[in-house]
């Protein structure tokens, strides 16, 4: 599909520290004028302070005063720009490996990921890390930036031996050719950032910005009907409203329109879709990512943490299952643990039954029944929920098969969870035992 105007492409930025990610960012949104003249004139009189001779477009992004002087981002930030073709949202996380859950966040929802690299570094274990968590979020499409080509002796063939390794990691882990392609770049110079660079007459591919205004934009597979939780049940119970009974939420998959039958989850009661109502008036229909108040046509029970789903392929609630969990907390996590798991607008407790393998994502291989996961690692697991959740195989959809992990005492996210096997996808070496 080719682009056009009114597309929107949601991407995220991943890489090492110091790989130059925050400076990438800044020339993104310097060229393609997506800050202010005072942002401009600031950042080159910091950089003047600075001694420098050009500005430090990392300045544009590094958010607070304290973390620039530590020399690291730590939040994930949502960066908006544009161009002639085709407009943006960035989500620019963190480089620091304790902070893996940031780009498990940002890149949830991303359609294509620039993932950077140091060329006087290559492909590092973080950079490995990094992929493999990409490719378990089932991240589309991917631009290997590789970064400071510049400070190469040989750029030509540092950029091929990158590129080769890079291939052969992403191949493992189940994207094909067509979905990655490696550019290489001075994010400080901008070289094939926004203008082709006569430095590298080695490479004949777009600029980055060429690659993003182009590349295609899917959306989401509808490989499943109707998903809707229901964040809130409206009842105005008002003069004007008396009896109105309305259920808000936004559309996690398929399309809902007036007219068609639905199904109730998990109680399995069926209605009909009477209106849908939104703040701008009343919709014939709406598509997955629109946030809507359906009225139904029976007078049915139906509370908040309920999906509301398509009869056709309405997935089973299920109470077990098994899951691939990335553990994002200092404390190891343990067979037996009590949690709780939220799953779209369903929060119920849970207890985790097996580990059933750990993944290596430096080796891709797995190591079977493993005792604890710890902080990052990435592993397979059963679940056992108080209160059944309708989700589908995240495989299948993203947004409806994917929940947290929680804990109870302080409501700190423990675990971002995929259900399903996710690791079906990687080329595993030999399984190893514990």
């Amino acid at each position: 599909m080719s682009s056009t105007g009114t597309q929107l492409l949601r991407l995220a930025t991943a890489g090492s520290v110091d790989d130059g990610k925050s400076t990438l960012v800044g020339r993104l949104l310097y060229d393609t004028k997506s800050v202010l003249a005072d942002q401009i004139d600031a950042v080159t009189r910091a950089s003047v302070d600075k001694g420098l001779a050009t500005p430090d477009l990392s300045l544009l992004v590094d958010g607070l005063r304290a973390e620039r002087e530590q020399g690291i981002t730590i939040d994930v930030a949502y960066r908006y720009f544009a161009t002639p073709h085709r407009s943006f949202v960035l989500a620019d996380t963190p480089g620091h490996v304790q902070y893996t859950r940031n780009t498990v966040s940002g890149a949830s929802t991303a359609q294509l990921v620039i993932l950077l690299v140091d060329a006087r570094k290559g492909v590092i274990t973080q950079t490995r890390r990094h992929a493999a968590v990409l490719a378990l979020l089932g991240v589309p499409r991917l631009v290997l930036a590789v970064n400071k080509i510049d400070l190469v002796e040989d750029p030509a063939t540092v950029f091929a031996e990158i590129s080769a390794e890079f291939n052969s990691l992403t191949s493992s882990l189940g994207w094909s050719s067509e979905d990655v392609i490696e550019i290489p770049v001075s994010a400080l110079h901008g070289d094939n950032v926004a203008v082709k660079s006569d430095k590298t007459p080695y490479y004949d591919g777009p600029t980055l910005i060429e690659h993003l205004e182009s590349v295609p934009v899917d959306a989401e597979p509808h490989r499943v009907g109707l998903r809707f939780p229901v964040q809130y049940v409206i009842r105005p119970r008002t003069a004007e409203f008396p009896d109105y009974r309305g259920y808000a939420g936004q559309v996690a998959a398929g399309t809902v329109g007036v007219g068609d039958e639905v199904v109730i989850l998990p109680s399995g009661t069926r209605t009909t879709v009477e209106r849908i109502d939104t703040a701008d008036g009343e919709l014939r229909t709406a598509h997955a990512g629109r946030s809507v108040t359906l009225v139904l046509a029976d007078d049915v029970d139906v509370s908040r943490g309920d999906t509301i789903a398509s009869p056709q392929d309405a997935p089973e609630p299920i109470g077990d299952f098994e899951a691939t969990v990335c553990w994002l907390a200092e404390k190891p996590l343990r067979p037996g643990a009590r949690l709780l798991l939220k799953h779209g607008t369903r929060t119920t407790q849970a207890i985790v039954g097996t580990l059933i393998e750990l993944f290596d994502e430096q080796q891709l291989t797995a190591q079977e029944s493993p005792e604890s996961l710890e902080l990052n690692e990435i592993g397979r697991i059963s679940v056992r929920v108080a209160e059944p959740i309708v989700a589908d195989d995240y495989a299948v959809n993203r947004h409806t098969g994917s929940f947290l992990l929680i804990d109870p005492a302080g409501g700190n996210t423990l675990a971002a969870g995929l259900v399903g096997n996710a690791l079906a996808a990687v080329e595993l070496g030999s399984a190893v035992p514990a």
